[in-house]
């Protein structure tokens, strides 16, 4: 439908009006004051910030741009820069612990964009690592981050992975990273690890969506490195296997998983986690491995 002459008229006027300059936008992410192109500077120069009481505000205030929009922002600095910092042991246990309690909020806090979340759990992934490294946590610190690392792997909802333009979220791969340190960690005793586990088979093959971004490699990370622990035997292993090859989409037997892109989906994802498993345990001469093996075997064969 033709819009009305007047209509026409003003848009032409409109047309040749001379726009008002556009407002310059606000920067959000400043942490310590640093400004974009003072943060490009400083990955630069390997995000050396000789203060120390500067060096701890920066990587506080960082973890706020998490959830920036901006890839670069959210990715290739706060991330990679607090990365630095913790790999290089160089925040105190002040800072540490202020990160903690901070990400683990942004697991749980709005997230209308769906970057903050996984971001958190890939930073946090960082901080459970200083813990094994070095411990500092208290048994409650430790707990808390358990239950917070959990609560998320099993209400992660939104599988985008990469996002011409966007980026990453990645939210099943980056709470699979924070699993892993949360895995390796000697203080973090058998039932977390029952907890963890089955935490993980939750998101092994969500229903409906088919995982093409390298996930299924990120989550056999943590359960393959279980095995390292010795806290489960061939024989529990055996079990939880079968069961993960055993688990059927909601209203799919497995004898109709290829005729729906829900039964299609659910074997893509779980042949893709036990291809990784199998072959890693293949490659490996360690024979800690040993037990995972048989159940990882009778799983493949169970698949339809």
């Amino acid at each position: 439908m033709k819009p009305p002459v007047l209509a026409l008229s003003l848009l032409a006027l409109a047309a040749c009006a001379t726009p008002p300059p556009e407002a310059p936008q606000a920067q959000t992410c400043q942490p310590a004051g640093f400004d974009r192109a003072r943060m490009q500077a400083l990955k630069a120069n390997e995000w050396a910030i000789a203060d120390e009481a500067t060096r701890n505000r920066f990587a506080r205030e960082l973890a706020s741009c998490l959830g920036d929009p901006d890839e670069t922002i959210r990715d290739a600095i706060a991330f990679e820069a607090l990365q630095h910092y913790m790999r290089n042991a160089l925040l105190t246990t002040e800072t540490l612990a202020a990160l903690n309690t901070d990400l683990q909020a942004k697991l749980t806090a709005p997230d209308p964009q769906g970057f903050q979340r996984p971001f958190a759990a890939l930073v946090l992934a960082d901080v459970a690592r200083t813990d094994r490294i070095a411990p500092w946590m208290t048994p409650t610190q430790r707990a808390q981050l358990i239950n917070a690392a959990i609560a998320y792997m099993t209400s992660i909802t939104d599988y985008r992975g990469f996002t011409p333009g966007e980026g990453y979220r990645h939210a099943s791969a980056h709470a699979s990273d924070l699993m892993l340190q949360l895995v390796l960690n000697e203080a973090v005793a058998k039932p977390d690890l029952i907890r963890i586990r089955d935490a993980i088979a939750l998101q092994l093959a969500p229903s409906g969506h088919f995982y093409i971004y390298g996930e299924s490699e990120r989550l056999a990370a943590p359960i393959l490195y279980m095995a390292q622990r010795n806290a489960f035997s061939e024989a529990e292993w055996t079990e939880w296997f079968t069961r993960v090859a055993n688990a059927s989409p909601i209203g799919v037997s497995s004898d109709n998983w290829f005729r729906s892109n829900i039964g299609l989906a659910h074997r893509h994802n779980l042949m893709a986690f036990l291809t990784v498993m199998q072959t890693n345990l293949s490659l490996t001469q360690n024979p800690v491995f040993a037990v995972q093996r048989p159940g990882v075997e009778a799983a493949i064969r169970a698949m339809p």
